[in-house]
């Protein structure tokens, strides 16, 4: 009689299945891409472009104050349409009990000059020092080559 002979180490396979992982990264990703537009805090502003504008990332901040002055001049204070002259009082509500005096200011690249000059006139009203107007950086065209002819 013969003993018979399992070989159960020939049944083990080793390679590593990576198709889980790959069904999980694309979930992943796309939540993160129906997300990340929801990310915008405030109402959307078509913002000024500069050469060299000045970070400022504590507007990107969940307690931060931030003013939008629209292109057909309303007003929002976050998400909220204001009146112009009800500015004043709302942001010294806010500020009584936050310790950095900064507010932002998002403009429109057309709104009208004096809507938004009303808009810092009230802030200042406030007692608001630090003023910050968001821009976007400009992008930069390729250098095009000199005309030819001599």
């Amino acid at each position: 009689m013969a003993l018979a002979k399992r070989n159960e180490g020939a049944k083990v396979n080793s390679d590593i299945n990576v198709t889980p992982m790959v069904d999980v990264m694309l979930v992943l990703l796309i939540i993160f891409m129906v997300v990340t537009p929801m990310l915008q805090k405030g109402v959307s502003v078509d913002l000024a472009k500069v050469n060299n504008p000045t970070p400022m990332q504590d507007a990107d901040k969940e307690d931060a104050l931030v003013i939008a002055v629209m292109r057909d001049g309303k007003v929002y204070f976050g998400n909220d349409q204001i009146a112009p002259d009800q500015l004043t009082g709302k942001i010294k509500d806010k500020l009584a009990n936050k310790g950095d005096k900064t507010v932002y200011v998002r403009a429109d690249a057309r709104a009208k000059f004096g809507s938004v000059v009303e808009v810092v006139d009230n802030v200042r009203a406030a007692g608001v020092d630090d003023l910050g107007l968001l821009t976007d950086q400009r992008k930069t065209a390729a250098p095009s080559a000199p005309k030819g002819g001599q």
